[in-house]
């Protein structure tokens, strides 16, 4: 499921990522990489606040969708 209507507050695991390598490599050097855990915190007008590692990000609508989690 995409990250955007993943459930708030549980734990997930990142199996894909549908963007160009450019935004990947981003991604990657931010800890958003397949198969790491990762946590919604709040969504709130268009951005989804999630916790990945021990740091939290701020994911527009538009990537949030890109990111699908099981």
């Amino acid at each position: 499921m995409p990250l955007i209507v993943a459930p708030i507050g549980r734990e997930l695991r990142i199996v894909k990522i549908l963007t160009d390598d450019k935004t990947k490599k981003h991604l990657e050097s931010l800890g958003i990489t397949l198969s790491s855990n990762i946590t919604i915190v709040s969504q709130s007008g268009g951005s989804t606040i999630c916790m990945i590692k021990d740091g939290r990000l701020a994911l527009d609508r538009n990537l949030a969708t890109k990111i699908l989690v099981a």
